[in-house]
């Protein structure tokens, strides 16, 4: 019987600030490290996956939490708790999303919830193309104002909503007569992202130039890379 080897990712916060990844898995996927956990700035923290786990990571900014973790965070909050416990983040918020497989991992950065802090995903030692994933410019920079999320003294944008977050309508969710490649394309909004961070995904339909795939790889994922 041959024994699948362990993939692990690991977390490492290049932010100035501390962070608190959230960590989700699929539907009947098991939550790794209760879901959520704080990481101090140039700190880095390695997890093992199962194999076939697949799920999406991100990081939760500017939180408090008190001694029994509940409490709140300005980006990509969880209900109220520092674990996450397979909760996902409240928009916007930058993903990372993973499915890994025998023969072969897919993986990509996510823009379609949102954009909080710049973040990439970079495959170690795996066969394939095995290319990074990713956004590192600061798109609160140059977020349109009817997408920007500012801070509680409102000086500080702290996100950029996607344009289906901020106005759920079908032509940027690419749901109902939109929801298919053909129907749904990219707007002024998603150029936007995508003009910015190239190998992101910028919209729904978006998987041509985002997905990435790699076989028998570990991952580092770099919160302000």
């Amino acid at each position: 019987m041959t024994e699948v080897s362990a993939t692990t990712i690991t977390l490492y916060n290049k932010c100035p600030h501390q962070i608190w990844p959230g960590l989700q898995p699929t539907a009947g996927k098991p939550i790794i490290a209760q879901g959520g956990f704080n990481l101090p700035s140039n700190n880095a923290y390695t997890l093992q996956l199962p194999p076939l786990w697949s799920g999406r990571i991100w990081a939760r900014d500017n939180c408090s939490f008190d001694a029994t973790g509940h409490g709140h965070c300005t980006t990509g909050d969880c209900g109220g708790i520092l674990s996450c416990n397979g909760l996902g983040g409240t928009p916007p918020a930058t993903l990372a999303e993973f499915t890994l497989d025998n023969d072969q991992d897919f993986y990509d950065v996510s823009l379609v919830d949102g954009y909080n802090l710049p973040l990439t995903v970079t495959p170690l030692n795996g066969n394939g193309k095995c290319e990074l994933a990713g956004c590192v410019r600061d798109l609160n920079v140059m977020c349109p104002i009817s997408l920007q999320v500012r801070s509680s003294d409102m000086n500080h944008v702290v996100g950029c909503k996607s344009a289906c977050y901020a106005f759920n309508s079908p032509k940027y969710c690419c749901t109902g007569s939109y929801g298919s490649p053909q129907a749904c394309k990219p707007t002024s909004y998603s150029r936007i992202f995508k003009l910015a961070c190239p190998k992101a995904y910028s919209y729904a339909f978006d998987d041509p130039t985002s997905i990435v795939t790699c076989s028998k790889a570990n991952y580092l994922v770099t919160f302000c890379p």
